[in-house]
Formats: C-alpha cells, structure tokens, sequence
C-alpha cells in the first residue's frame, strides 16, 4: 500500500516547467521499499503509463516538464529510482540492477496494476528492457528513448563521443564567454544554469544552441554500483530480448553520440521492436524534436495500449 502520501499538488507548464493555471496537478507521495522509500509523483487521470528517467542515479524532475504532455490522455507515474533523487538510501554503493527491477516490481504491485506500459529514457531504456526480460508476462509495451546500451562497447563509445564533444570549439568558446561575461557577480543563479547548460551541450545536435536545460543530478556512488552490476550481463539479456513479445518502440536521435549501431541491433534482436531514426535530434530529442517525439509516442500507445 502507498505511505507517507504528503497529498501536496503541483501545477506544471509542459513547456517550460513552471506554475501555470489549468495545468496538470501532480500528486507526490512516497512508497516503502525495502532499502527505503520510493518518491512518487503521478500527474493525469487517465491509462497508467510509467516513465523512467536517466542515470542511473538520477531523478525524474528533468523529465515532468516535457512528458507532462501527455497527462490529457495518460496517468503518469514517475518516481525517482533507488539512490537518487528523494529516494536515496544509506548504502548507494550497494545497488544493483536487479533491486531497481525489484522497485520497479513493488511499485507495479502497490498500484494494483496488472501490467506495466514502460517509457524509458536513456538508462531508463535498459531498465525498462531488464524489468520485461524479468517478468515477461507483466511488460504490455515499452517505449525506449535514446536507450542505454545493454552489451557491446557501445557505452564506451557513447562516453568518448561526449567527452569529445564537451571539447568542440563551439564548447570552449562558449565556456569562455561566460567567464568572461561577469554574469557570475551579477546574477550567480543564472551563472550556475548557464554553467548547466554548457556541461551537458554534448548531449544536443547543435552543442552551441543549447539554453535552459532542466538540470539534473546525478548521485555517482549508485550510477557506478549499478552499472558495475551489469558486467557480464549483456548475452543472457540478448537472448532473453529474443523471446520477448511485448511491442516495442525505439526512438533514437540520429546525432546521438550513443551509436546508432545500438538501437539498429537491438531492434534486430527483438522481433517486435520498431526502430525510428529522429533525424533533427541528439540524446534530447523530447527537448530538440518535441513535437515528432510526442506524435511518435501517441501513436504508438494508442496503437498497442488498449488502456
């Protein structure tokens, strides 16, 4: 059953995140899990569909804003996985995949939910495929955005590209701009966005465009347990994604710097997964190609979420 439900609500913009009337309420509780408690937010009324946010070691609030749109037709489940966020616990180094499974499981039961419509971003992608490999018969549909990779060097890949990119010329330059520009006397709130903004620029087609991210934190000692977990892990989960029937969407930007390879072999391992290429996109595309992203998403839930 829920705990600690604080029963506060919360209006969001599903553009830019701030207050608005008329928007969609968010309902945020916490739920007791046996490291401890879950934090919970749902907003809309509608089918249950979960979203998973990125990491490992993350929070969902970098998600709301923009997945908030689609509250008029979906009852979104986000919460913030073991050991970031409002969910942390006193061992993060202890953290493996299977307990992030294991969550995902406790909170399916503890919404009396039969089975799980599944939105995952990035790292969120691969959880979505280990909890369906886990318990086949409780994954109805999964939804992968710029997916994690599951096996091969494709993570390595995905790191170095970044890492190359956070030294591009446009980056530098931009980083010298603004340490030049004394914005860090005059307004140090706007300095540390800004400063955001330009450590995450890798992650964007245009590195020099990007502006206002939702920022996010990253909580090391849990990304680093979980990932360490998975080592060794990659060929029992791609024999395993051969046999899984639950439909599947993969949405991959093509300027990503995780290699396309990645989900073009995965939409080949699994016999019913789709892949579409967003051509205007890096690892953001619900924030660089919004609007084909969305389409995309309705039209494959309406499609194969009978709700």
């Amino acid at each position: 059953m829920r705990t600690n439900i604080e029963g506060d609500t919360l209006e969001f913009n599903d553009s830019t995140g701030k207050t608005k009337q008329g928007a969609p309420q968010a309902r945020q509780y916490t739920v007791a899990g046996p490291a401890g408690p879950l934090f919970v937010v749902e907003v809309g009324d509608g089918p249950a569909v979960v979203v998973l946010h990125g990491g490992p070691g993350a929070h969902h609030d970098y998600l709301l804003p923009a997945f908030s749109s689609l509250a008029d037709e979906y009852g979104l489940r986000f919460y913030d996985q073991r050991g970031g966020g409002r969910s942390r616990i006193p061992r993060p180094y202890e953290i493996t995949w299977r307990d992030h499974v294991a969550d995902l499981e406790l909170l399916r039961n503890t919404w009396e939910l039969e089975r799980l419509v599944l939105i995952g971003y990035s790292w969120g992608g691969l959880l979505a495929l280990l909890y369906a490999t886990e318990h086949p018969e409780r994954a109805e549909t999964l939804v992968l955005l710029a997916p994690a990779a599951g096996w091969g060097d494709y993570q390595r890949r995905f790191k170095e590209e970044l890492e190359r990119r956070s030294r591009s010329e446009a980056v530098v330059r931009l980083r010298a701009e603004l340490e030049a520009s004394g914005l860090q006397e005059r307004d140090a709130a706007a300095y540390r966005r800004r400063r955001f903004d330009l450590s995450v620029a890798g992650y964007y087609r245009d590195t020099s465009a990007v502006l206002d991210s939702a920022p996010f934190v990253v909580q090391t000692q849990a990304q680093q347990a979980t990932w360490a977990s998975l080592r060794g892990h990659g060929r029992d989960l791609r024999r395993r994604l051969r046999a899984l029937t639950a439909p599947t969407l993969v949405l991959h930007g093509r300027y990503d710097p995780m290699p396309l390879e990645w989900p073009e072999e995965l939409a080949r391992v699994m016999p019913t997964a789709r892949l579409v290429v967003l051509e205007n996109s890096g690892h953001v595309p619900y924030v660089e190609e919004a609007e084909r992203t969305f389409v995309e998403i309705r039209r494959f839930l309406r499609e194969h979420f009978a709700g």
